[in-house]
Order: structure tokens, then sequence, then C-alpha cells
């Protein structure tokens, strides 16, 4: 394909003469990446993997990794070295780097140590932010790009969409090892044998985290119910699983004679605006059977459960009308490793296009897919959302980028 007598070559989403992608690249930009030790005690994942690390170092970029950051993946320190990342001691030679990635989001104390210019990579988790800090990090005058809000070329939420999966799977296990008897459960085993009648799971929502949770369930023989508000969203899982499962709207009678013979209910509604949830009352969970169990997976963002209560990871299950109840967020650090290398996966390719393109000014204008994961360029928000919950002005980030 030729313009102007010119071959043309693909280049991020879009076509651009041979010679000037060439010249992109020979003007290719090295920078230094810094993973510090997650500073929530219960965040066990790590942006990057030794395998990441070894990739973005043999194209000529830094990897500064604070000791230690990769314990809880069970990643250890010799690996990065290995790798060819730089281990060090403190925070503050970590935020040195132009590029700070975290899976959770800064803290304050995180924030004091950014500069102007500086690019950050974590989770946003809107859900539990405030007006200061998104403040905090406009006065550093930061470039913040949220992981959950990267899109890909199909237009989907990669990492989101793989930290459900994970989700959805785990919730499963879990909920197999809270119904046995030692953890004061029904005494069942999910799914069921020969000559017994299989448990039964509920699963509210029919999005990516139930699809991976009902997936689980039929795998190890149990009997599925989906429920969700969306007709399009339930014909698109049964396409997906096959006529094994019923589902239904979220009609309060047929709710209710669900989980009287329900043993496992999971819930993966997102409770993102007062009107976007299904609260389950505690009519209904009290006409379940003793012994049978809860879980919600984005209960951090408030339970589709009215008998749920916050739980902490040092305390995580509580009882309630005889039912068990499993109340704490971030189910994917619960398989560290395997999400790690799923978030990895995703974020590895992006600083490498970085590179390539010379900075992040000119990937954020290449890559709409980035851009829409960018909610503040140099200290300016472009987040519509953020900017109406908090009223903070915004401004479009197209026409922002225009002007540079």
């Amino acid at each position: 394909m030729e313009e102007n007598g010119k071959p043309l070559s693909f280049f991020q989403h879009g076509m651009m003469p041979q010679e000037e992608t060439l010249d992109r690249e020979k003007k290719g930009k090295r920078f230094v990446i810094g993973l510090p030790v997650e500073s929530d005690p219960h965040e066990t994942r790590i942006s990057l993997t030794p395998q990441a690390v070894h990739l973005l170092t043999e194209g000529g970029h830094r990897v500064l990794i604070e000791r230690g950051a990769g314990r809880g993946a069970k990643f250890s320190d010799h690996d990065y070295s290995e790798a060819g990342g730089e281990l060090v001691d403190g925070k503050a030679c970590v935020f040195e780097a132009s590029v700070i990635l975290k899976v959770s989001p800064l803290t304050r104390q995180e924030i004091e140590l950014l500069g102007p210019g500086k690019t950050i990579l974590t989770s946003l988790h809107l859900a539990t932010r405030d007006e200061s800090y998104f403040l905090d990090l406009i006065k550093h005058k930061v470039t913040a790009i949220a992981f959950e809000l990267i899109e890909d070329d199909a237009q989907q939420l990669p990492v989101l969409r793989s930290m459900c999966e994970i989700a959805g799977t785990v919730a499963v296990n879990l909920g197999a090892v809270l119904l046995s008897s030692e953890n004061n459960g029904k005494g069942v085993m999910l799914g069921g044998i020969t000559g017994i009648t299989p448990t039964e799971v509920v699963i509210l929502g029919a999005g990516t985290a139930a699809e991976s949770a009902a997936r689980t369930a039929l795998g190890m023989g149990a009997i599925v119910k989906v429920f969700d508000r969306s007709i399009t969203n339930m014909r698109s899982l049964k396409q997906f699983l096959g006529q094994g499962i019923f589902t239904s709207v979220m009609h309060p009678p047929v709710l209710k004679r669900a989980f009287e013979t329900a043993d496992l209910v999971i819930s993966t509604l997102q409770r993102l605006h007062e009107d976007s949830f299904f609260m389950i009352s505690e009519d209904i969970i009290m006409s379940m059977k003793p012994g049978s169990v809860l879980i919600d997976i984005f209960v951090d963002q408030g339970s589709s459960f009215e008998t749920a209560v916050y739980a902490s990871q040092e305390d995580p299950v509580f009882i309630r009308h005889g039912v068990v109840h499993y109340m704490v967020p971030n189910l994917p650090a619960k398989v560290a490793r395997t999400a790690s290398i799923a978030l990895s996966n995703v974020l590895m390719p992006i600083l490498l296009d970085k590179g390539r393109c010379g900075g992040i000014l000119q990937l954020v204008k290449d890559d709409w897919g980035v851009r829409k994961g960018v909610y503040l360029y140099n200290g300016i928000l472009t987040n519509e959302l953020i900017g109406n919950q908090f009223g903070i002005t915004s401004k479009d980030i197209d026409l922002l980028l225009s002007a540079f």
C-alpha cells in the first residue's frame, strides 16, 4: 500500500509512511521504570514479572526494583536481578524513576515523592478516592494512567477483564472451602457425586466475573443459576457456556426461591452508582439454609447483601442468620502469581511502545486505548467523571493533546 509514492506501515491503530515509522523507531527513548514494595500488606501482586523486566532491559530501559517487591507473588530479588533489574533500598530510590508502576493506588506519603513530569501506572479504585487525593496529584504535575481504564483493540478493558476472570474462579474455589464442615459450612462438597443431588450455585450478574464463576462451578458439577437485569448479558452468557445454566431477570419472588435452595451465592454486581446495584434483603438471606455461603466480589464498592459488613483479611468470615459471609475484596491477590502474570502481560507491551514512540506524549497520541486510561496529564485532570464527582475542572484529553 502506498501514499504519495511512499510505502505505508501499520503503527498503533493507524497507518503512516514507512519512512516516518522507521524514523520514529530510531528515535526510541530509553527510560527508567520503578517497582516499589506495595504499602498495603494484603496486596501481594506486582505489576511486572521478571520475564517482563528482562524484555524491557533488553530494550535498553532500566528497571529499579525495591527489595522484596515481588515477594508476595513468589518472585525473588534474585529473579529480578538475573532478569536485568536493579535492586534498590527504600521507596525514595524507586521514585527517582520516570515511570512508577504499582498495583494499589499511591499513598499520600508516596505522592510526596513524585516530581513534575513523572508518569504513574496504578489502579484507580475510584470508589475509595477523595478530592484531596486528586488535588495532591495535580499539585505534583504528574501524568496518571489507571490500569482498569486502559482499553485494547477490541475496546475491552484487558486489566479489569483479567482480574474479573480470576476473581470469579477464586470465588467458586473459596466457596467450596467455606462449605466444608471445618469452616462452619453445610459440610457438602461443591458439585456432587453419583447418587447425590448436586449443590446449587447462584450468581448475581452476568459479566466477566460471573462467566468465570459459572464456568468453574459447572466444571465442578454444580447446578448454576444466574440472575441479571440485562437479557442481552444473560443471552451472551448462555451462548458462551451452553444450555447447562438457569438464567432469570431479578424478580424478587424468583430470587427468594433460588436463595432458599442455594448452597453458594456469589455476587459479581458492581455498585458504582446508587441505581446500579440490587440489594438482597435480610429477609431473603434469613430464608437460606444454615451453613450456606455468601461471597461478594465487589464488596469494597458497597455490598449487594443487606447483612454484609466490610470484613478484614485478618477476620474475613462471619456468620449471620446461620449463613457464612465472606466479604473481603481483592480476590485476585489470593493467587498473586497468576494475577501478576496477567497484569504484566497487559502492561509490558505498553511500556515497550512508550520507548518506541519516544515518550508518553507520543504514546498517548498514537494509542487511543492507553489514552482512555489517562486521567491526569502533566497535572491536568482529563477524566470528566472524576471532575464531576469531586468538583474539579477537567479538560478533554484530545483537545489537550492537539495543543502539543
